[in-house]
């Protein structure tokens, strides 16, 4: 059994807590980050790669923009091609309410300046060429949103955090959390080896409520499953991130450098737990929703499905900030949005262990909130 010191110690190999790691590293603090698998095997690895601020949560918003700038400078910040493409966000409506909730919706988005429109069914289908426009009302457009690659942008963080000093140390389940008085002194892994550092981060996406119970913390975060597939890849021919919000709608992309589409789609009724069993009814279904928006997809081929969870706060935003014990924090509950959050969101909360406050005020991410604002666009 071994005995270190850091200064502060973060919970969770997925993309927050290796953006989060890093940018504490950046700022002098020794690290020491301990996943209790490999690297991006929770949500972040499971991920479509899509990144957008169109959301309906003016901080989200905020926090969002922040993030896509960070993302548009991640190549040179990291050293390493992180696949980043602006090819927007397409959200499509096909009923009245949901062409209202789109038109609110971008009021609040153009308070930020964001550059987003309501577009019509033909516009639409000048973005999207092909595009089904049977019952389409039209549809919100970013230009601005984007992909870019889970595995790349999380590697890169925590390669970052190794050169500035820091360690990452992979196979370690953090087991207990050892408080003394309200303070955070120390966890320990399956192992028994101990970590000592008074600051504690937990940023272990579905696993988050767990390690929250380690330190009595309770934390509202569920997981549930959603499954993904990637196809073949082929000729470009989209170019935007696709969303259909209907019940049996879905949301894809294709990759602008392989070319293969990715996509998903939100079960109904949800699939609680922490699951990564594969459907026969999301491999059935998935194709015919994609083909029924972009029926040229019809000869295309499926090469894999997998599934992974979605780590659910009750109101569909993140949980970030302070707990009631002294020196652990908590980054978790990102509901489907964490690699987009990522870079930002790690930014803010590196800011907020190191000087108290974040440049972008996150308090209403906070544990004790209400949770009475929903996020209308999860």
């Amino acid at each position: 059994m071994k005995k270190r010191t850091a200064d502060a110690i973060v919970i969770g190999g997925g993309i927050i807590g290796a953006a989060t790691g890093y940018y504490l590293a950046k700022q002098g603090l020794k690290v020491i980050l301990l996943e209790r698998n490999f690297p991006c095997a929770g949500s972040t690895g499971r991920c479509i790669g899509g990144i957008r601020a169109q959301f309906t949560h003016d901080l989200t918003i905020r926090v969002m923009l922040k993030s896509i700038k960070m993302f548009m400078e991640l190549d040179s910040e990291l050293g390493e091609d992180i696949e980043w493409y602006a090819g927007g966000y397409l959200f499509l409506a096909f009923d009245e309410e949901r062409k209202k909730s789109f038109l609110q919706a971008i009021e609040i988005q153009r308070r930020y300046g964001l550059k987003v429109d309501f577009i019509s069914p033909d516009e639409c289908a000048r973005i999207v060429p092909g595009l089904n426009q049977e019952g389409l009302l039209g549809g919100a457009w970013c230009p601005t949103d984007g992909q870019a690659n889970p595995f790349k942008v999380t590697y890169g963080y925590l390669k970052g955090m190794e050169r500035l000093g820091s360690k990452v140390i992979t196979d370690s389940e953090v087991k207990r959390i050892n408080i003394q008085g309200d303070k955070v002194v120390s966890v320990v892994t399956q192992t028994g080896d101990e970590f000592y550092a008074p600051v504690v981060l937990n940023a272990a996406g579905p696993w988050a409520e767990g390690v929250a119970q380690l330190a009595g913390v309770f934390l509202p975060v569920k997981p549930d499953r959603h499954e993904a597939l990637v196809t073949e890849a082929v000729e470009r021919c989209l170019e935007p991130m696709l969303v259909d919000y209907r019940s049996d709608g879905c949301y894809f992309v294709q990759h602008y450098k392989t070319g293969h589409f990715i996509g998903c789609y939100t079960p109904v009724p949800i699939v609680p737990g922490d699951r990564i069993d594969a459907s026969d009814e999301f491999i059935t279904e998935m194709p015919r929703r994609m083909v029924r928006l972009l029926p040229k997809l019809a000869s295309v081929k499926v090469l894999r499905q997998w599934a992974g969870s979605y780590e659910m706060s009750p109101d569909g935003n993140p949980i970030c900030g302070r707990t009631p014990v002294e020196g652990f924090y908590v980054a978790a509950g990102m509901s489907g949005h964490g690699f987009m959050f990522g870079p930002a969101l790690g930014y803010l909360m590196a800011e907020l262990i190191t000087t108290g406050k974040s440049s972008i005020d996150i308090s209403e991410f906070r544990l004790d909130r209400s949770f009475a604002k929903a996020e209308a666009m999860k």
